[in-house]
């Protein structure tokens, strides 16, 4: 809810700190005193446009903050607050300044943020409904998840968007096989081709590594014959070491004679030395052998590392992944071989998993049925006590073209309302008047508060063009609305004032020919007068106290 809002220089107000209570709290004052500037103020932080004109008079810059609690269970409001990495809570500041050069900062607990990220949280705060209304029930495209939240059906919604998600699956992946066996047929007797030349070749992974290091062997070959060879002669040559290692040995083993053993390990390493001496010697010998002098084997790898080279630029594949594109032009063989078997079987999966979608598409409309026709019956027992019971509302539930369908159903779904009974059904928006409108609106409220996701609600002069029982009534649904939500009413009707549990009056006053509006919340005694003075006029009578103390011990 609203808990204070603090503004600084806004047209006729300079400064003015107010704080809010729950419930419902009422704003009253004369013609022009400057209630409207007060929801100015609100508007600015909460998204409308700024404009230069609002900053006060012989000012420079203007500014506006209003304070939120209680927002750590508002999750659409908590989530897009997440989205763009800005810190919830269960308080929310926003701040908003405006100087002479038309240039705004906006804060959001003492983060910056742009006005079109504003424009989405305001809505998420505050509803504004009448003159200043954001269009939040007028909107056709939020009908259908007002009357969802209304019905509170949660699990029918999830069961609808699962299978609607199954379906659009299963729908793209008939559609791709589809595009995809279209493609493989243009391009069949291409695959064909490709195919029979990379089998020719049949390349292998990691090939294209095993025979450059092959190639640089060949080209080598000469070399690393002479220098095996040299190392072969090094160890068997006039200075034969195998020889020279028995000699050592056999000179350690007789000192061990005289001495017990104690050079057993000099012998030791001189036995391995010696097996690992004709270990070398032998794995020499054999790499000589295996060196190949024929310049002929170089040729060939030359011409297949060409080869594999030049059908991986062919394909904009590396020489590695040849096997692989292989496998994929087979794969793609046998798709059009198999397609149509394929395809159908995807078909087959794509309309079982429609029927899916629309029996349980079926139950949620049925369901909404229920509930459109509870709401209607709910709001038409509002009506009358408004002095509206000529009037007539219906929800409307069509059947979406398959175009239309989604994760929300196959419904869609729209408030209509006749103000006569000789009159067609139309928008809520369009048919109503200004003051009819604003009536439709709180009975809707009445009925949707335990469902609304926002804290605050705020009406301007809901009670316009009417008087007496019908304000009466008003005011006592306003109270009732209070009970769920935060309500604000901007009011010229005394039966309204009454109803509110805090009571604001807003005057303006000149001085030195400066004019300012203030705001004041009233304790009881001066509460009675102003309900008095909107009963009387400016000359307050007995009779209008004695009427203002009736209708609050009401």
């Amino acid at each position: 809810m609203l808990r204070s809002l603090y503004i600084r220089n806004v047209v006729l107000i300079d400064k003015l700190d107010l704080d809010f209570g729950g419930g419902l709290s009422v704003l009253t004052g004369e013609t022009g005193a400057g209630k409207s500037i007060l929801l100015d103020s609100l508007g600015l932080v909460l998204g409308n446009r700024a404009e230069t004109g609002l900053i006060r008079s012989g000012e420079d810059k203007l500014s506006v903050t209003a304070i939120f609690d209680g927002q750590e269970a508002n999750t659409p409001l908590q989530n897009l607050l997440a989205e763009n990495e800005i810190e919830g809570g269960s308080e929310i500041i926003i701040k908003r300044t405006l100087d002479r050069n038309g240039k705004g900062k906006i804060f959001i607990n003492d983060q910056p943020i742009s006005a079109r990220l504003l424009k989405e949280i305001g809505p998420l705060l505050v509803e504004i409904h009448g003159q200043f209304d954001n269009q939040g029930l007028l909107n056709p495209a939020n009908h259908r998840d007002i009357l969802d939240a209304y019905g509170q059906y949660p699990e029918l919604l999830n069961k609808v968007a699962v299978a609607w998600e199954d379906y659009r699956r299963a729908k793209a992946e008939r559609a791709k096989a589809e595009e995809d066996l279209s493609k493989a047929k243009e391009e069949e007797e291409n695959l064909r081709h490709w195919v029979k030349e990379l089998e020719q070749i049949s390349p292998l992974k990691g090939e294209e590594a095993e025979l450059a290091n092959r190639r640089q062997e060949l080209m080598h070959a000469e070399k690393i014959l002479e220098s095996l060879n040299y190392a072969y002669q090094a160890l068997s040559g006039n200075k034969d070491v195998s020889s020279m290692l028995r000699q050592a040995m056999s000179a350690v083993d007789k000192a061990n004679q005289y001495v017990g053993g104690k050079y057993d390990d000099i012998y030791a390493a001189l036995d391995s030395s010696l097996v690992e001496v004709a270990d070398a010697l032998e794995r020499i010998e054999s790499a000589s052998a295996d060196i190949n002098l024929n310049t002929s084997e170089q040729e060939n790898i030359d011409e297949r590392l060409f080869a594999l080279k030049d059908l991986a630029r062919k394909h904009g594949v590396g020489v590695d992944d040849l096997a692989d594109t292989l496998q994929e032009f087979k794969n793609k063989l046998n798709s059009i071989e198999l397609g149509e078997d394929h395809i159908n079987n995807l078909r087959q999966k794509e309309q079982e998993s429609r029927l899916k979608y629309l029996e349980e598409a079926g139950l949620l409309h049925d369901e909404r049925m229920n509930v459109s026709q509870k709401l209607d019956a709910k709001i038409m027992e509002e009506l009358p006590p408004l002095k509206m019971e000529k009037a007539r509302f219906v929800t409307v539930l069509e059947k979406l073209p398959e175009s239309s369908w989604s994760e929300h159903g196959t419904d869609g779904v729209s408030f209509t309302v006749s103000t006569n009974p000789n009159s067609p059904q139309g928008p809520l928006g369009k048919i109503a008047s200004g003051g009819e409108l604003a009536r439709f609106m709180l009975a809707l409220k009445v009925n949707l508060a335990q469902s609304s996701k926002v804290g605050t609600m705020i009406f301007d002069e809901v009670d316009a063009g009417i008087g007496g029982a019908t304000a009466q009534a008003v005011g006592e649904r306003l109270s009732r609305l209070g009970a769920d939500v935060q309500v604000l009413v901007v009011t010229h009707s005394p039966q309204v004032a009454a109803q509110g549990r805090q009571h604001y009056k807003v005057e303006k006053s000149t001085q030195d020919n400066i004019t300012t509006t203030k705001v004041f919340e009233l304790d009881n005694a001066a509460r009675r007068e102003e309900i008095a003075r909107m009963l009387s006029g400016a000359t307050i009578t007995g009779e209008a106290r004695a009427a203002a103390d009736a209708l609050l011990s009401a």
